[in-house]
C-alpha cells in the first residue's frame, strides 16, 4: 500500500510526496510534529501539516536566509534567531569564525529534540560553544532586548496560529530596538504565488518598510514550499543589500556552498513584473 504525505497549499492545490514511513508523530503543546522518511526528498519534518523542512532541498532555505546577510554587513558578531527549532540555520551560520555568540529562541522544545533524534544533520552544530537556546516565547524575548544584536534571522513558521505575532508591526519594533545601529534584519516572507500567501507577504512587507529605513525583498526557488517560489525580506538600519555587498571579502573565505553565490546574491534582488507591482502598491 502507498503512503503519502499531502500538503495544501489552497482549496484546490496540494502537494504529495510518497514516503516510506513516518518516524515521529507527537502533538506539543503549541503544534503537531512529524517526521516522515521519503526516497525523494530524505527525512520531511512537518508542523501542523506543513513541510518546514526536506533533507533534499533544506540547503536553500539556510544558505539564503544567512549567507545574505553575512556577505553585506562586514562586523556581525551576535546573532539572534528565532525559530529555526531545526537546527539548519544555526548550522550554517556557525561556520563562520567571527560569530562570537548566536541566541536562538524556539518556543518549543520538542521539536529541538525530534531533530536532535532523527534530523541530526542539522542540529549538529547547536552544541557549538557559541549558541545558547532559549526556550521561550519570542515575542517577550525580544521586548527586553536594546541595541544588542548584529543580525536577527527570523526563521518562523507561516503567519498563521502559533507564529503569528511574528509578522506584526510591534514585534518588527522591536526587532528594531533589538538591533545595534547598523544591524540586519533578515525574515522569511512566504510565497508571493497564492492569493492568501500573497496577501500574508504583502502585510509584512509594508509593516516592514514602515518600521527600517531599508527593506527590500529577495528570492529563491525551493521545491517542497508553495509554488516553488519563497521570498526573504532584507530590513536593515544603514546596509543596502547590494549596494554593500562584500563580493571579494565573501569569496575569500571560500565557504562551500550548494545554491548561495555572490553573483546569485545580486540576482536574487531582480524581481519578476508582477511581484514589483504587489510591493510597490504597499509600500506607497
Amino acid at each position: 500500500m502507498d503512503l503519502w504525505f499531502s500538503e495544501k497549499h489552497t482549496p484546490d492545490v496540494k502537494l504529495s510526496i510518497r514516503v516510506n514511513k513516518q518516524l515521529f508523530c507527537s502533538e506539543s503543546d503549541y503544534q503537531r510534529i512529524d517526521i516522515f522518511d521519503s526516497n525523494e526528498f530524505g527525512r520531511i519534518l512537518s508542523l501542523d501539516g506543513n513541510i518546514m523542512l526536506t533533507e533534499r532541498d533544506a540547503f536553500i532555505y539556510n544558505e539564503m536566509i544567512v549567507h545574505v546577510p553575512m556577505a553585506v554587513h562586514p562586523h556581525i558578531e551576535k546573532v539572534l534567531v528565532i525559530g529555526a527549532g531545526d537546527g539548519g540555520v544555526v548550522k550554517e551560520l556557525t561556520r563562520y569564525e567571527r560569530l562570537k555568540h548566536i541566541d536562538l529562541v524556539e518556543m518549543d522544545p520538542m521539536v529541538v529534540d525530534a531533530c536532535r533524534q532523527y534530523l541530526p544533520g542539522n542540529t549538529c552544530q547547536l552544541d557549538d560553544r557559541r549558541v545558547c537556546i532559549h526556550y521561550e516565547n519570542a515575542l517577550k524575548f525580544i521586548r527586553y532586548c536594546e541595541n544588542e544584536y548584529d543580525l536577527i534571522i527570523v526563521d518562523s513558521n507561516d503567519p498563521y496560529g502559533p507564529s503569528e505575532g511574528l509578522f506584526t508591526k510591534e514585534f518588527y519594533g522591536n526587532c528594531y530596538k533589538a538591533l545595534r545601529e547598523d544591524g540586519i534584519m533578515v525574515n522569511q516572507q512566504g510565497s508571493p504565488f497564492y492569493k492568501q500567501d500573497a496577501d500574508a507577504m504583502q502585510r509584512s512587507h509594508q509593516r516592514i518598510v514602515a518600521t527600517f529605513p531599508i527593506s527590500r525583498v529577495y528570492q529563491a526557488h525551493i521545491p517542497t514550499y508553495a509554488a516553488g517560489y519563497w521570498l526573504f525580506g532584507f530590513a536593515s538600519k544603514k546596509y543596502h543589500p547590494l549596494d554593500h555587498l562584500d563580493a571579494d571579502g565573501w569569496n575569500k573565505l571560500q565557504l562551500r556552498t550548494k545554491y548561495y553565490t555572490t553573483n546569485l546574491h545580486k540576482g536574487a534582488f531582480y524581481l519578476p513584473a508582477f511581484l514589483e507591482e504587489m510591493l510597490e502598491a504597499v509600500e506607497q
